[in-house]
């Protein structure tokens, strides 16, 4: 800001202050105007910026005081100097601690209110380059942070792509493996079968694996994100029940449903929550032993609906309940109690869960069981779901 550019603005009820200070400032290259009340002092300085504004503190209407906290609220940077008559010590106090910059006893001379209000303009520079270079500081730590995000975001997909070609390259390498046993003569011909099988098995795996992969890809894919229904949540969970009946029935595990009437229905992907059930049910009873129990609610709970998968499996140990909802974890006695699994299934969940701003907490005992409590946010739609 150059003084050729400075606004100065006089609020005064004496006419002879006004044109006193307007004469004496304009012969400065200054653009001055002037107001004779609070009021109309407040509506000029709305109307555009001042830089400096003389002040009468003793006015009818508005007091100067009063005033000065509305200019503080229209542009905290404009510099005030108080003018007046009335110059005590007590009242000079207050206008400062108030916000004043300086203060000016009538009489006063041109080359004293010339100085008051150079000085008075400094400042405002002085003021409006530190607050330029506190904006710049802080876009400034806003880009090392995003830096530091996109470094961080950068190094999780590293680590990603490395953990999805371990993953990947094993069962391939046991196929070839198994392949090569048969090629190179080492097993004999009533073993090839045996060979081929487990083969398949490890295709297999390696089928699901990729499965996963992508319905993971496609979840967390928000650019892409399929389309939304009503969805009946409690009829999802009564389909993936049946699907899950002979698993259960081949372990000898009991399974036990609880749904409350009425569940209201969520917003959703139809295959989202199917995929939600099917997770956490598949996978209570995978790790829950032969003659285990498994139990499933559902409920509304206040504004969401709440799901509670509850098993009598392995566990899982307190250092790995952080881990678990991480892409290819699997805890160490999950593997050696279950040979096959991808380690995607509760990463699954936990993406859908995202997705619809939904939660999911986790209690498990090692050898007593573990409970996963979800939630998922309903809104009643318009014209409900028809009932099938």
């Amino acid at each position: 800001m150059t003084e050729q550019q400075a606004a100065i603005l006089v609020i005064d009820d004496e006419l002879g202050i006004r044109e006193g200070c307007r004469r004496a400032l304009s012969t400065q290259n200054w653009f001055v105007d002037v107001a004779s009340n609070g009021a109309e002092g407040v509506q000029k300085l709305r109307e555009r910026p001042f830089d400096v504004v003389l002040l009468d503190i003793m006015m009818p209407g508005i007091g100067g005081m009063e005033v000065m906290d509305l200019i503080k609220e229209i542009d905290p940077e404009t510099v005030i100097i108080i003018i007046t008559g009335y110059a005590t010590v007590d009242l000079a106090i207050r206008a400062i601690k108030q916000g004043a910059y300086d203060f000016l006893s009538k009489p006063f001379d041109s080359e004293t209110l010339a100085l008051a209000v150079r000085q008075g303009l400094e400042k405002r520079r002085l003021s409006l380059e530190t607050k330029r270079l506190c904006q710049i500081e802080e876009a400034a730590r806003r880009l090392e942070e995003e830096k530091a995000q996109l470094q961080k975001l950068d190094q999780l997909k590293s680590q990603f792509t490395l953990l999805v070609a371990h993953e990947l390259r094993a069962p391939v390498a046991a196929i070839q493996s198994f392949l090569k046993l048969i090629l190179e003569g080492y097993v004999p011909p009533e073993r090839h079968m045996e060979i081929i099988a487990k083969a398949e098995r490890r295709a297999q795996d390696q089928l699901a694996l990729i499965n996963d992969l992508l319905e993971l890809a496609r979840i967390k894919d928000r650019e892409r994100q399929s389309e939304r229904a009503w969805v009946d949540v409690a009829k999802v969970l009564r389909e993936t029940m049946e699907l899950m009946t002979p698993q259960a029935e081949q372990k000898q595990i009991t399974l036990a449903v609880e749904i409350q009437p009425d569940v209201p229905p969520v917003h959703a992907n139809y295959k989202h929550i199917c995929q939600l059930w099917n997770n956490l049910i598949s996978n209570a009873i995978k790790y829950t032993p032969q003659g285990g129990h498994v139990s499933i609610s559902l409920r509304q709970a206040g504004e969401v609906i709440q799901g509670v998968v509850q098993d009598t499996g392995i566990g899982i140990a307190p250092e790995d309940m952080d881990k678990i909802f991480q892409d290819f974890y699997r805890t160490k006695a999950a593997k050696e109690f279950e040979r096959m699994g991808t380690g995607l299934g509760l990463s699954i969940v936990k993406a859908i869960l995202d997705n619809y701003g939904g939660t999911i907490q986790v209690q498990s005992e090692v050898g007593k069981g573990s409970t996963f409590t979800f939630t998922l946010p309903f809104a009643v739609p318009i014209q409900p779901p028809a009932a099938d």
